[in-house]
């Protein structure tokens, strides 16, 4: 997704004061975007200067000379240009971008002097963290020559990009790198922003992460970089960012050449040139000029095995959003996948179905339509007849799309197992462990987990349930923890970045680890699933709370490092949803069900999760 457009005066004027804040702008406490100080001779290396902040923020420039490597018609309208004439120093970049605000009139290989203002504009905001892109902004231009030769373009590949990701943030500047003098052979960070606004190239690249509906995708230019046998690159801790990743874009238009449609494991074949951007979404991104050409290697979409007939299969899926609104081909590619994908397993928890109307926030809460014609599709698919058990929220208490209302939902297959109905669960009303018989029992069963706790503020609440298989209580608690929306991305200017979305989920795991403490005080042998869109990692806070006192263990471990995902973000494949076990079920069969996150048609951004067990 391009950057939105906002006020590039009022984006430099929050960067300026930063800046000198923090002691990164030479001169009095007055400067500003209107300070008219003019530079004579200044080139764009003297623009960019060696940190991420340009030493002549704020301050007008004239006659800037360059020539135009690459020109947007779109979203955030401007052309980039570049200095031929290099000053040697591997820290400063040679090029830069210009924002027009309309369509620009140049194009490429013109050569041009460009006067105007010097600005730091921070996709997203300020508060985002995001870094800022250099630019100069309302610009005069005078186009010199035309049909110059562009400059050369930097190739960046596996040998250029070092293996480190980025210094650590001066605690003086609050965890920041802006201030840092740029390392470009040290840092991969410090690496690509020597390159911001420059002509780069890259060679023949493995895709690894497919392309979205904004007309993206990514690649890697290190094919061995925490790779596995899919195609993809995982993000198995926080130190394993990959720094060979990139974000693709175009500058062709898409009635010129269509932009490829490409799944993980693909391969971008020949050169890809064109200038290096800074977006929101993704940040550094190679605005490609002449774009390679995808070559399908025939990613195909996962089945589990079927569970045998002593096995329990327990499965979780986020639906994305569904609701009744949704084309019949959407709740037919699902219950397919439900059916033929996931072997149609005993219990299915779902996590985003919507009410009956969907989004239209009209109060309505109850999601039989949607789960009715969901089931009816399985059906049609030649799955079971799913029963289901759920409880209604209250009205936009749940946070997800204002009106949707999105909770979590048992299905299961009533030939194969039964559900244990306790009456009275509410979307207030907490459901308890008791001992039953010298086992636990639910006191709500569906019940939702401590309702009431501001654990779950604006987030959906922990459904339980009981179920009886040949005889045996699984306990099942189906979760879908708060969103990330509101973290730092990889790419923010604080190292390490702030993830202030993990207190929420921190709470939330605590409370479910400490239910599921509950159920085994009661009976130390009880056979507990919990399970769902945890939107956290396996080597995260919030799972390392899930499974304090050893109450739990996070089934996904159990697979190769390699083979630990079930989403993928920025060409990063990396856990959300997960499957965490109880002492007593210590043996089991555990797949994350590749069918979705690694390919550019998706019926859903989330692989399902099964795990197969004989309690």
């Amino acid at each position: 997704m391009l950057s939105s457009v906002v006020p590039r005066t009022s984006a430099v004027a929050a960067v300026v004061a930063a800046a000198l804040a923090a002691g990164l702008l030479a001169g009095s406490a007055n400067a500003s975007a209107a300070d008219t100080d003019t530079a004579p001779q200044v080139r764009i290396h003297d623009i960019q200067g060696s940190t991420r902040i340009s030493p002549l923020v704020g301050r007008q420039v004239a006659d800037v000379p360059g020539i135009v490597t690459g020109v947007r018609t779109y979203g955030s309208r401007g052309f980039w240009f570049q200095d031929p004439e290099v000053d040697g120093d591997a820290a400063t970049s040679e090029g830069v971008f210009v924002f027009t605000g309309s369509a620009p009139k140049v194009a490429v290989g013109d050569r041009v002097t460009v006067s105007g203002t010097v600005t730091e504009y921070v996709p997203g905001g300020t508060s985002s963290g995001n870094q800022s892109l250099t630019e100069i902004t309302r610009p005069t231009v005078t186009v010199v020559s035309s049909g110059n030769e562009v400059p050369e373009p930097v190739t960046v590949s596996a040998w250029s990009v070092p293996s480190a990701y980025a210094p650590e943030g001066d605690p003086a500047s609050g965890g920041s790198i802006n201030g840092l003098p740029l390392a470009p052979r040290e840092y991969a960070l410090d690496y690509y922003e020597s390159l911001e606004g420059a002509n780069i190239r890259i060679g023949t690249s493995r895709v690894v992460g497919a392309t979205d509906p904004h007309a993206e995708l990514w690649v890697t230019v290190k094919p061995w970089e925490n790779d596995n046998r899919r195609g993809g690159t995982v993000y198995g801790s926080y130190e394993s960012q990959n720094t060979g990743r990139l974000q693709i874009q175009s500058l062709i238009p898409l009635a010129e050449q269509p932009f490829p449609k490409a799944n993980v494991g693909d391969v971008l074949a020949g050169t890809t040139e064109g200038p290096l951007d800074f977006s929101q979404f993704g940040g550094y991104t190679l605005t490609a000029r002449t774009l390679g050409t995808v070559h399908d290697r025939g990613l195909e979409r996962e089945k589990t095995p079927r569970q045998r007939g002593g096995e329990l299969a327990v499965a979780t899926y986020n639906v994305e959003n569904l609701d009744p609104s949704d084309p019949q081909e959407k709740f037919d590619a699902l219950a397919k996948a439900v059916v033929e994908n996931l072997a149609s397993p005993d219990i299915l928890a779902l996590e985003e179905i919507q009410d009956d109307t969907g989004a239209k926030n009209d109060g309505t809460v109850s999601a039989a339509g949607t789960l009715k014609k969901f089931t009816d599709a399985i059906v049609t698919a030649g799955g079971p007849a799913y029963e289901w058990r759920s409880v209604d929220p209250e009205n936009n208490q749940d946070g997800g799309q204002p009106g949707g209302n999105i909770r979590q939902v048992f299905l299961f297959n009533p030939e194969r197992v039964s559900f244990t109905d306790r009456a009275g669960g509410d979307a207030t009303t907490a459901t308890g462990v008791v001992r039953e018989h010298g086992r636990a029992a639910l006191t709500l069963s569906p019940g939702r987990v401590e309702p009431a706790s501001d654990a779950w503020e604006d987030s959906r609440k922990p459904l339980a349930g009981e179920f009886t298989f040949r005889g045996r209580t699984v306990f099942v608690i189906a979760n879908h923890f708060g969103s990330k929306g509101g973290d730092e991305s990889l790419v923010s200017h604080h190292q390490p970045p702030i993830r202030s979305s993990e207190v929420q989920r921190l709470k939330q795991a605590q409370a479910v680890n400490a239910f599921v403490k509950d159920i085994l005080k009661a009976d130390h042998r009880a056979d507990v699933l919990v399970l769902g869109d945890i939107n956290d990692f396996e080597f995260s806070h919030t799972t390392q709370a899930l499974t304090d006192g050893g109450a739990l263990c996070p089934a996904i471990k159990s697979l190769p490092r390699s083979e630990r995902y079930s989403y993928v973000y920025q060409g990063n494949s990396q856990v959300l949803d997960q499957i965490l076990t109880s002492p007593s079920i210590d043996r089991f069969s555990y797949d994350s069900v590749h069918i979705n996150a690694e390919f550019a048609d998706q019926d859903s951004d989330h692989d399902p999760q099964v795990l197969r067990f004989r309690p």
